[in-house]
């Protein structure tokens, strides 16, 4: 029997149980078979870890956890003291609420890092275990280190991202997913202040609370909004493509060029350009204003309706040459013989395009429609620079008209330091985005095309 197959049959369970003294004591003393069968820096690397581990949880991470389950006790504050016999106010240092949250989270990660490092001390006393009932030799750690740098290369390069992941996706996503569940606002900001652990408060108050009054609209609005941009862009791109690549055209590049030269152009200089243009006395309302068109100023970006229509239009400008590049590519690569053979059978250029054209367009596309449509849920750009998320709306909480989601988070967080409901927005956002992709992605003849083959 091979080391492979009887790694295959023998557990680690089954390893601590049939294993010698050095195996078994391998669950305690970490690295403590490796040291008993000379694999001695092997050895020393697991038992100092776990003497590093240990020191730091008595020390560190004891002190961590209790800080992350009260996250502070012990507020900022003034204190009367005596020194040389006069009474004086003195400054005192309280608990910082934020510090406790980060250093009892990252202390988890730590321990679950251990938990890692002691499970390969289980597997490396098995591997031992199977290597000694097989009568096979036990590498030393230059052996091993060198199956790191050949066969086990690939786990040796993702070492340092998934620590890069670990410390600087997976510890703010979690953090930003725990201030959901406390009072962390404008009224409780550290150091000055503690904040505590509130449940579920921050949700309802979003979906049934005060916040309700201003969460339904603007969710409504970003819903209605993506549906319309995506849909816009996408339609609208699809007819450009259509009309540049009609056989007798003349120029094709050429306008093909003209239409893409707004991609060109970095977006939040167009952005900022209309916001401009659409002023109410910006030059698009003096050039209708001097032509006799109208006689006041039409509010493209200050009334609520005006300012909704004029988004999407904006959009459009900017959104429909990506489109009309990707539709271009894609009817330049149809099957000419069949649409030829539709032509000769008495197919109208509409019915060519109904039954042939678009559905493999929209068969290709449609992973990329989905992929839109939640990149203009989370759009900021396209709302933020042009009306900022006005008109205002004396109704709402730290939004206006136009807000979306996330631009409402935004202000939640830079305007208003509600950090708590910014946290129940962000979770809702990435809530709906995902169930919007998984639903619609897996339905979508693409996938099932693909999950067929």
């Amino acid at each position: 029997m091979t080391a492979t197959s009887a790694h295959k049959q023998v557990t680690v369970k089954e390893a601590l149980q049939k294993g010698g003294l050095d195996i078994k004591l391998s669950t305690l003393i970490m690295g403590f078979a490796n040291l008993a069968n000379k694999q001695l820096t092997k050895g020393i690397l697991f038992l100092g870890g776990e003497i590093i581990f240990l020191i730091a949880f008595f020390s560190q991470i004891i002190p961590a956890l209790k800080g992350l389950i009260t996250l502070g006790t012990h507020t900022q504050g003034m204190e009367t003291k005596v020194i040389d016999g006069i009474k004086l106010q003195v400054s005192v240092e309280g608990d910082n609420s934020m510090l406790m949250l980060i250093f009892g989270l990252a202390s988890l990660i730590f321990c679950l890092l251990f938990a890692y490092v002691y499970w390969c001390n289980l597997k490396s006393a098995r591997h031992i275990y199977v290597l000694k009932t097989t009568n096979q030799k036990i590498p030393t750690f230059i052996e091993d280190f060198k199956t790191l740098a050949n066969g086990r290369f690939h786990i040796t390069l993702m070492i340092v991202p998934l620590i890069g992941i670990l410390l600087f996706t997976i510890l703010p996503l979690v953090y930003m997913i725990c201030l959901a569940f406390t009072n962390y606002d404008h009224n409780h900001l550290p150091p000055k202040s503690l904040f505590d652990w509130v449940g579920l408060v921050n949700f309802g108050n979003v979906f049934t609370g005060r916040m309700a009054g201003t969460f339904f609209p603007v969710f409504s609005w970003t819903l209605i909004w993506a549906v319309f941009a995506t849909a816009t862009n996408f339609f609208f791109g699809v007819i450009l493509a259509l009309l540049i690549n009609t056989k007798g055209l003349k120029l094709k590049k050429l306008w093909r060029t003209i239409f893409v030269i707004t991609i060109a152009v970095p977006q939040f200089i167009s952005l900022l350009i209309m916001r401009n243009l659409l002023n109410d006395q910006g030059p698009v309302n003096a050039l209708l204003s001097k032509v006799g068109l109208i006689s006041h100023s039409l509010p493209f970006l200050s009334d609520p309706i005006w300012a909704k229509f004029s988004i999407i239009l904006v959009n459009m400008w900017i959104g429909i040459p990506f489109t009309m590049l990707i539709a271009t590519g894609i009817i330049m690569n149809l099957p000419s013989e069949q649409i030829e053979a539709a032509e000769i059978d008495g197919a109208s250029k509409f019915q060519v395009f109904k039954s042939i054209t678009f559905p493999q367009i929209l068969l290709i596309m449609t992973p990329n429609l989905i992929q839109q449509f939640i990149g203009n849920i989370n759009n900021f750009n396209v709302i933020y620079l042009l009306t900022g998320g006005g008109p205002t709306n004396s109704h709402y909480y730290q939004a206006g008209t136009t807000d979306l989601l996330v631009t409402w988070l935004y202000k939640l967080t830079f305007t208003a330091a509600d950090y708590n409901l910014a946290s129940v927005i962000g979770i809702l956002i990435f809530t709906v985005s995902a169930i919007f992709s998984l639903l619609a992605y897996t339905r979508t003849a693409s996938y099932k095309e693909g999950a067929a083959k």
